[in-house]
């Protein structure tokens, strides 16, 4: 029996995985991330964390298909890392040194892509080769799959959804610097963004209340008939509906698969998203279908172990 590592390096913890070729798993455990120092210490506490569990297991280098790591920023097709928002990395070799401190072979993505291939695999996606994940959070991560491979690109930012212009007239700018992204509606913080604006000039009777409005209370609202709170998912629909049109006239997915905190709303979340989708969609994408993400957590090390076994 042959295994592989999966590696899922967030700000705060990491999380890893032993996997079958399958993808059963045999052991999941997680460590902290130690950002100090420029994030120095990341990458051998990982490989420490992996021998010591090789040796728990009774595991020789010969059992170990591979390690495949997702990692939060682009990441080149050589494992290339330009700088990270919350490690601490600038300039980092991963895969060079990842596989120098394990001596096991060792693939390298980005996270939000790495997950996207998890849900392919065992996940909401299960049993497609083209498909698109977003994962709606405090921003908008998408990972692009065409004939079952992830889309990396030149500089490992293949496939930023939530950086598709959806609003050319909006004023504030985006995380990144630019302004209308998609990241601005359709992220949690971006609901609380709509819902506020809905509420400055809405008179009609709600549950929601300006200063402690969260996106868990839009939805909850919506599924309660609230009348602004359906006025906000309305227009939160209609602008991840039309970035998703734009996604699919360039990589004509078989499925969305929509993931992050935001989709534990539930299906009537995917309700508003598929019916905007479809006023905007290209004919020839408009049979594309909608699911939720089943994996959870688990998704970024389920889609590392599979980078790992692709790689080999």
């Amino acid at each position: 029996m042959k295994y592989c590592f999966g590696v899922d390096i967030g700000g705060t913890t990491v999380k890893l995985g032993i996997f079958e070729e399958e993808g059963k798993d045999i052991d999941k455990w997680e460590i902290p991330t130690d950002t100090e120092n420029e994030g120095v210490r990341i990458l051998p506490d990982i490989a420490e964390s992996i021998k010591a569990k090789m040796e728990e297991h009774n595991m020789t280098k010969e059992d170990i298909i591979g390690v495949g790591v997702g990692v939060p920023a682009p990441v080149t097709a050589e494992g290339v890392v330009n700088g990270t928002a919350n490690l601490g990395w600038k300039y980092k070799e991963v895969t060079k040194e990842m596989e120098e401190l394990t001596g096991l072979p060792v693939v390298v993505g980005n996270d939000a892509n790495v997950a996207a291939l998890g849900e392919m695999w065992q996940g909401g996606g299960k049993g497609q080769k083209n498909m698109v994940m977003i994962t709606l959070g405090t921003g908008v991560g998408s990972g692009f799959i065409v004939n079952g491979k992830l889309i990396v690109g030149e500089h490992g930012a293949g496939g930023e959804g939530g950086h598709v212009t959806v609003d050319y007239d909006e004023t504030d700018c985006c995380g990144c610097g630019k302004k209308g992204c998609l990241e601005q509606y359709a992220s949690a913080t971006g609901i609380v963004r709509l819902a506020k604006k809905t509420l400055a000039k809405n008179n009609k009777a709600t549950v929601l209340n300006a200063d402690t409005v969260t996106a868990k209370d839009v939805w909850d609202a919506v599924k309660a008939g609230d009348e602004v709170a359906i006025e906000v998912a309305e227009l939160f629909g209609s602008y991840l509906g039309k970035g998703l049109a734009i996604m699919a006239t360039i990589s004509d997915p078989a499925i969305f698969v929509i993931g992050g905190g935001v989709s534990k709303a539930g299906d009537v979340l995917l309700s508003y998203v598929e019916k905007n989708f479809k006023e905007r969609a290209f004919f020839a994408n408009k049979n594309v279908e909608f699911a939720l993400a089943s994996l959870g957590n688990d998704a970024g090390i389920i889609g590392a172990a599979k980078l790992a076994l692709d790689n080999q």
